[in-house]
């Protein structure tokens, strides 16, 4: 057995096999779109897992509510290491893309034409095919036109000797013999050499069928055949190419999330948490021994088990350790605009007051542990510093662009920079003056905190004693709570109608007092200056009309105080209980009274 080289070709080897050359490189076309289909495949899984990958590093990301956490190290790690899943998503779509891009369109493109190509050869091969065939259907009838003559001419000669020797027949018969003999010897002779050029164009077309024609088609179809392996192995080597290229990046990506795995410190985060809850309170002193023999009770002791007692009152929702309110109370307490409840008493405008001044905070955040405020303190100090630095530089761009248009008027009028530039020095003066009194703040905790004499509630701190829900209107840094009931967004300080504040004298809490709700401001009952109907029904259900009251369409209410610029009016009920609130503006007419 001969054994096959590279030099081999199906044209002299297969020269016979037509039919399954023709079934071979049909199912290797197929082979190679079913290769496609496989990368195509890939290509949508790949893009697949990145979106997945994407959508669980959202799932996870942290929350505006859990940001704080993420100082820990921990948390920080894992926010990186998310950020580096995010990157090796992107990666896995770059493969997706580039398989798509480069591997999927070329071979689609390429099974196209190998298509186009094998039938086109087979089309040229069923020609020469076809031809061979008409050629040798030729050269049959030529031979069998031979043989018909053949034996006619053999039949004529014998039918003229039997004639010729024949003495009865006349020289007539004889003749007749001879001519007919002539002509189916002339007519075979004809036939005999249409048969034998034939022969030779048959033989010749199946030498050039076999030698040349068929030969060029099954070349051209190994040629094809083996384009398409070649291809496949290109195809294949291309994706691992690919998908090799965005390995660096996957790497520092993977290098990133065992640098994030570094960061974890279990120390630091221990001490974050120190940080984060420290209250720098001191812990309570030993209680003394009650001696009842010698007739009385250490008046310490009594003093420790009454600051016990008041601050087990977090548990019915009243003060915590730090002299704060909890939110618990806080809850049953009405918003700074509920300030006339269905109870009729105008204490209850006082406390409405003082509850949404504790709900808001102190500007010095005295409510806060001492740890805690000189934290909150500093990140106040830090933004506030932000504020300065970018104020002063807008005003330094102001004054230089104000310098150029007195320099050169034609590029502008100079007085158009003015009033920006008084806003901006407003608010700078503003913002430094904010810095200095934050400043102050944070020193006077600083030294409590270095000086260490701050308690907590169980050691009798007089923080919780006097009660950190006050409002002192003339004391040390009372101005914020002031100014928190004067502000524009209050509605209440603004008017020349608005509530009088009582005296602070009269508004100091006794930490031994049972019910922080019975304190009050003193305030007048201010007087009716019209009337107004509701041109609209009114609920005062949504949040925005806090401290509203509800009106019905028509019903007539008296008008106590006009809208001061924020869109709501004060009104007071007419019949019925005494009952106060605001109501939008644009519900209602209103007839001032003559005076």
């Amino acid at each position: 057995m001969a054994t096959l080289t590279e030099n081999a070709n199906w044209g002299t080897e297969l020269w016979d096999q037509y039919d399954n050359l023709s079934i071979h490189t049909l199912k290797g076309i197929d082979f190679l779109e079913r290769y496609g289909h496989f990368v195509r495949d890939r290509a949508t899984i790949e893009s697949e897992y990145a979106y997945k990958l994407r959508r669980l590093v959202k799932n996870y990301q942290p929350k505006k509510k859990d940001e704080e956490d993420y100082q820990f190290t921990s948390c920080r790690a894992f926010k990186a290491l998310m950020t580096e899943i995010n990157d090796m998503a992107g990666q896995h779509e770059v493969v997706a893309e580039d398989l798509q891009a480069n591997v999927i369109r070329e071979l689609t493109a390429l099974v196209k034409d190998l298509r186009e190509e094998r039938k086109k050869q087979l089309q040229e091969g069923q020609r020469l095919s076809q031809s061979l065939q008409t050629q040798i259907e030729s050269l049959q009838r030529a031979k069998k036109a031979y043989d018909k003559a053949f034996k006619e001419a053999e039949k004529a000669i014998d039918g003229f000797q039997k004639a010729d020797a024949d003495f009865n027949l006349s020289r007539a018969e004889v003749e007749k013999h001879r001519a007919n003999m002539a002509h189916k010897t002339q007519t075979c002779d004809q036939a005999k050499n249409e048969y034998a050029v034939q022969l030779q164009q048959t033989n010749q077309l199946q030498r050039q069928h076999f030698r040349s024609g068929l030969p060029e088609v099954f070349r051209q179809l190994q040629d094809l055949d083996e384009k398409r392996i070649k291809n496949i192995k290109n195809f294949i080597k291309g994706s691992v190419e690919l998908e090799r290229n965005v390995f660096p990046i996957i790497n520092k990506c993977l290098d990133g999330v065992l640098k994030a795995a570094d960061i974890i410190n279990e120390k630091e985060d221990t001490l974050l948490v120190i940080e984060k809850y420290k209250s720098g309170f001191q812990p309570p002193e030993d209680f003394p021994f009650e001696d009842l023999s010698k007739g009385g009770s250490d008046s310490g002791s009594a003093n420790n088990l009454n600051n016990i007692q008041l601050g087990s009152k977090i548990k019915d929702g009243g003060y915590t350790v730090k002299g704060t309110i909890t939110g618990k109370a806080m809850k049953k307490r009405a918003g700074i605009f509920n300030i006339f409840g269905s109870r009729g008493k105008l204490t209850e405008v006082c406390m409405a007051i003082k509850n949404a001044a504790i709900a808001d905070g102190k500007e010095d955040l005295s409510e806060l542990p001492p740890n805690q405020r000189r934290k909150k303190l500093m990140q106040k100090i830090e933004e506030l510093k932000t504020k300065v630095t970018q104020e002063t530089a807008a005003r330094d761009g102001l004054m230089k662009m104000k310098g150029v248009y007195e320099g050169n008027p034609a590029l502008g009028d100079p007085r158009t920079i003015e009033s920006q530039l008084n806003e901006c020095s407003h608010r700078l003066e503003k913002l430094q003056q904010d810095l200095v009194r934050y400043q102050g703040y944070l020193d006077e905790v600083v030294k409590g905190i270095q000086s260490g004499n701050l308690t907590n509630s169980v050691t009798g701190s007089p923080r919780l004693l006097n009660g950190s829900s006050r409002i002192h209107r003339n004391s040390g840094g009372s101005a914020a709570e002031e100014n928190s009931l004067s502000s524009p967004e209050s509605g209440l300080g603004t008017s020349h109608t608005s509530l009088h504040h009582a005296d602070s004298d009269q508004d100091q809490y006794d930490g031994n007092h049972a019910d922080p709700e019975s304190e009050y401001y003193e305030a007048d009952v201010l007087p009716a200056i019209g009337i107004c109907r509701a041109l609209y029904a009114f609920e005062g259900t949504f949040s925005a009309s806090e401290g509203s009251i509800p009106m019905a369409q028509d019903e007539e209410l008296h008008l106590i105080e006009v809208d001061q610029g924020d869109g709501w009016t004060r009104v007071r009920r007419i019949n019925g209980e005494f009952e106060e609130g605001f109501v939008p503006t644009t519900y209602i007419e209103t007839s001032l009274f003559n005076t």
